[in-house]
């Protein structure tokens, strides 16, 4: 195999996450003989503009050009690049072919997805092609789903070390978090809940809460979520309907498949926000599960979406300000209990906003883990989860050089 001519490409470097993002590994690890990196996109003259955003210093830095629509192009960009880092969302519009490349090619690929019913199709289509090349496939490597699937990991090895089990049961519970959401990730949602509105099958399917998992796993019991304010004796706290559970529950159900079932066929998983104990939390919680609905609600009805879109939401490009940011943080919690009713606790924290600031880090650091921890022959081309790719070698990444935690709490 020829040697490729950089160890990481940046694909969509102009989207919101994309600055953040190539801002980040610039800073990070500048422009070093020991990391070969680009940047890419559709328009050459953004392109520029970010880069000379960077300072004098990164006049050097490539940059590539090529549409998501022009599969030649992504080829041959492909064929330069030994990792390709995707921003480029809504991925049901803009991200098959890459994908599709990726897979032919043999390249490694990471992106920040949300969007379950994609990555199953991208499954469906590419499985055999990649495990064949052997490209690793590694989606939902943000926000959604890294601190969930990387923190079931960790509970669950932090279990198995103090109890000699697994734990079957799992939870994960938002203490607190803060942060804002962008143009891009909003459009995300409108094509997903756009694309279930038209069709029967693809509503279905994203109800599914085994959607990712092989079709014939073997799971014995049925998902149970949090759907309006309920009490977590776990937490002494109200709980209520967590928007991401619907992408980071699946992609935990699918790493256990993957590990072959290791957390148990019965092992259930779900995410909930808390709210605080007494009749105020209560009430938030009531008013957390009313504002789900009604904004989703809004999304399903043309005309209110259309003026919703027009006047409401962040148009593509658009996000949180640099200070909302570096102000923005998250704290999670994962509860476990298996079958002899014992339990642990862990923490997983985030230092930026979690959609953004956090992510931008997370997906830049599950690249260069793909580029230089995770060589071709420890583990075989295929669709991955963050956790059955990565999670060992990625935590300590995470922790030393993406300002979050990993730690039992008990």
């Amino acid at each position: 195999m020829a040697v490729k001519k950089y160890d990481l490409v940046i694909y969509g470097a102009t989207s919101f996450v994309g600055q953040i993002l190539t801002e980040y590994l610039y800073e990070h690890i500048g422009l070093t003989r020991k990391v070969k990196w680009a940047i890419a996109g559709r328009s050459e003259a953004k392109l520029r503009a970010l880069r000379d955003s960077l300072g004098e210093g990164a006049s050097k830095l490539p940059i590539l050009t090529a549409d998501a629509a022009d599969q030649a192009a992504l080829d041959a960009m492909c064929q330069k690049s030994r990792v390709m880092i995707s921003t480029v969302g809504p991925y049901m519009l803009y991200g098959e072919l890459l994908v599709k490349a990726c897979a032919e090619n043999g390249n490694d690929y990471c992106d920040l997805t949300g969007e379950a019913y994609w990555i199953k199709l991208m499954i469906d289509k590419y499985a055999k092609v990649a495990k064949k090349s052997g490209a690793r496939i590694v989606n939902c490597c943000g926000f959604d789903s890294i601190p969930s699937d990387l923190g079931v990991q960790f509970l669950q090895q932090a279990g198995k070390q103090r109890y000699g089990s697994f734990f079957r049961q799992v939870k994960l519970r938002v203490k607190a978090m803060k942060g804002g959401a962008s143009g891009g990730t909003i459009a995300s949602m409108v094509e997903m809940i756009v694309a279930a509105k038209a069709d029967p099958a693809v509503r279905s399917a994203m109800g599914n809460p085994y959607i990712l998992c092989p079709d014939k796993h073997t799971y014995s019991n049925r998902q149970i979520s949090v759907k309006g304010p309920v009490y977590d004796k776990d937490f002494g706290s109200w709980a209520a309907p967590f928007i991401m559970e619907a992408i980071n529950a699946r992609v935990v159900l699918r790493s256990n498949s993957l590990l072959k079932m290791a957390y148990g066929k019965d092992f259930s998983y779900g995410e909930a926000m808390l709210s605080g104990p007494g009749i105020k939390g209560r009430f938030i919680a009531l008013g957390i599960t009313l504002g789900l609905g009604a904004f989703a609600g809004g999304l399903i009805v043309n005309p209110i979406r259309n003026l919703m879109q027009k006047y409401v939401l962040p148009k593509p490009g658009e996000g949180p300000s640099l200070q909302d940011q570096l102000n923005g943080y998250f704290d999670i919690r994962l509860h476990g209990q298996n079958k002899k009713g014992q339990q642990l606790m862990v923490k997983v924290t985030g230092d930026r906003d979690p959609g953004y600031g956090c992510t931008a880090k997370m997906l830049a650091q599950a690249g260069l883990c793909l580029a230089f921890d995770l060589p071709k022959e420890d583990k075989a081309g295929g669709f991955w989860t963050p956790a059955t790719a990565m999670g060992e070698k990625l935590i300590p990444r995470l922790i030393g050089d993406a300002g979050m935690t990993f730690e039992v709490v008990e």
